[in-house]
């Protein structure tokens, strides 16, 4: 009896072993496409959304199953991504705010001259005004399951730009709305296009300068095709705001303990940590620069004294914009000023 008690615990285990090797095999129960417009191996996509990704796969035991899609591989442009992920032509997508202009004006808060301390406490600060005025109605179309900022963005540039002058004529992409006016303010010529097809534009002479943080600069290897980069000492010049969301019917569909798998996954913890993570990928391509021997610009508390008085135009500009559209611009900016405090460490 004992030998046989053995033996049937054994062919138990051994069926356990293989239904689960089968379920394995056959697949999940629900497979996610997750779009993004960065190559796989840049920083965001191999540090913060894989990282997601494989989180979500083992906290619901495999039952769901992500399928990365980088470099716009599902078709289309970096602009329409926030637009197939409402339509379902992608279950996840990430993608910058910015890219459809005026669609978030309340995210544009954290975009203005001056404004972010660390991209960790600006994107828990970020996430907390989300769920004041954001989710119902900026982004009512999506589940959210993340918003957060980039680290200090900076001028990478041709010729040297020290003074607000050196802008005059200067070609120069940036990346939204809020940052393509206060850089028109400033005396550049602004020309507006989505991050990867910065590489190509600096080598064709489109534009003479970029403003992105130090992270990406590796991946389109920024480094190499300039030889200057301004930086703002402990100020920052500005940010740019990230949104991470989910189909509505596609998370609506779930059944409510993979809801819960996604839920823990999502919010202000996640935010926060996605924030974080983007301002410690600067320091690779930062050195990267360096070790080039590249002329890396460190303004002083006078220079970045210029620079502040000169973007103030863009500010009060988009308080008395946010105001005419009923949004209550002075209002909305003391309250991301007072999370961006609160979180500040």
């Amino acid at each position: 009896m004992t030998l046989r008690r053995t033996f049937l615990k054994t062919v138990a285990i051994a069926a356990i072993g293989a239904g689960a090797f089968a379920s394995s095999a056959l697949g999940a129960e629900v497979t996610l496409r997750l779009h993004q417009f960065l190559p796989a191996q840049a920083n965001v996509p191999k540090n913060i959304l894989q990282v997601w990704a494989d989180k979500v796969e083992a906290d619901s035991d495999g039952r769901i199953e992500i399928q990365s899609f980088p470099a716009m591989q599902l078709g289309g442009s970096p602009p329409q991504l926030f637009d197939q992920v409402v339509d379902g032509v992608a279950d996840i997508t990430w993608t910058v705010a910015g890219y459809t202009p005026g669609r978030f004006p309340r995210a544009e808060v954290f975009e203005l001259p001056f404004t972010m301390t660390n991209a960790e406490a600006v994107s828990r600060a970020y996430w907390e005004l989300a769920e004041e005025s954001m989710l119902e109605d900026d982004f009512k179309q999506v589940k959210v399951l993340g918003l957060w900022v980039h680290g200090p963005g900076l001028i990478h540039s041709k010729e040297p730009i020290t003074a607000v002058g050196d802008l005059n004529g200067v070609k120069l992409r940036a990346p939204t709305r809020v940052t393509n006016k206060m850089f028109s303010n400033l005396g550049a010529t602004p020309v507006g296009m989505p991050v990867p097809a910065v590489p190509e534009a600096l080598s064709k002479g489109v534009i003479d300068a970029t403003v992105i943080p130090w992270e990406v600069t590796g991946a389109l290897k920024v480094n190499e095709m300039v030889a200057n980069h301004t930086t703002f000492g402990d100020e920052t010049l500005y940010t740019t705001t990230f949104v991470f969301a989910m189909n509505k019917d596609r998370y609506n569909a779930l059944p409510d303990d993979l809801k819960a798998v996604i839920d823990a996954n999502s919010g202000l913890e996640f935010s926060g940590f996605a924030g974080k993570q983007m301002q410690l990928d600067d320091d690779g391509p930062h050195k990267q620069a360096m070790d080039r021997g590249n002329n890396i610009i460190t303004l002083d508390a006078g220079q970045i004294a210029e620079w502040k008085a000169a973007a103030a135009e863009t500010t009060d500009a988009w308080v008395a914009e946010m105001d005419e559209k009923g949004l209550d611009g002075t209002a909305l900016k003391a309250r991301a000023a007072e999370l961006i405090a609160k979180h500040t460490k």
